[in-house]
């Protein structure tokens, strides 16, 4: 199966999880409860053209070009094995975003239930865990990257986010636009 299609499967079966604990009578908690409008399996309804909005329960924040190049970068190196090279992005860790919304900055217990779906203005969508994005938990760096070798990303969006520590970039999004929080049961 092509990536794409694995990471859709992905997505509808933690969609589907949900819906069958909703049909059962276990909703999510009202904090957790995504947007309207944000809901899982629609493209990134609301979200403007270069504008990344991310959202927890009922807390969000949107960024752009120049409300991100304001906040604090991190520069890293990492290998892309599409196209065969180390590259270096620049950008702001994800963390930073996600505690912006109020996502627990040291996670522990019932915060270790969170996950994320980060979704291209293609439409497509990768999930993380909080423990994966959280530098607290997780050695490898997840940050929303900016510039690609010291020039903007203008080919692929002004946003990508890029997992560094990964063997393959099959979960970094070109052209991100969404970032949701949601929780598993």
């Amino acid at each position: 199966m092509r990536k794409r299609e694995l990471a859709a499967i992905l997505v509808l079966g933690v969609c589907a999880g949900a819906l069958a604990g909703q049909a059962r009578g276990q909703s999510q908690p009202a904090a957790m409860t995504p947007m309207s409008g944000m809901e899982m399996g629609h493209a990134a309804a609301g979200v403007a053209a270069g504008v990344l909005k991310v959202t927890f329960g009922e807390k969000s924040a949107e960024w752009t070009q120049a409300t991100l190049a304001a906040l604090p970068h991190t520069t890293l190196t990492a290998y892309n094995a599409h196209v065969k090279a180390n590259q270096t992005y620049t950008g702001v860790l994800l963390m930073s975003l996600l505690a912006a919304v109020g996502v627990p900055e040291k996670p522990h217990g019932n915060d270790l239930r969170l996950y994320l779906v980060a979704e291209g203005a293609d439409g497509y969508k990768a999930v993380y865990s909080l423990a994966e994005v959280n530098p607290e938990l997780h050695e490898g760096t997840v940050f929303v990257a900016d510039t690609l070798d010291g020039t903007s990303l203008a080919g692929s969006g002004p946003f990508q986010l890029v997992a560094a520590g990964e063997k393959r970039p099959a979960r970094w999004v070109r052209n991100l636009v969404a970032v949701r929080v949601l929780a598993a049961e």
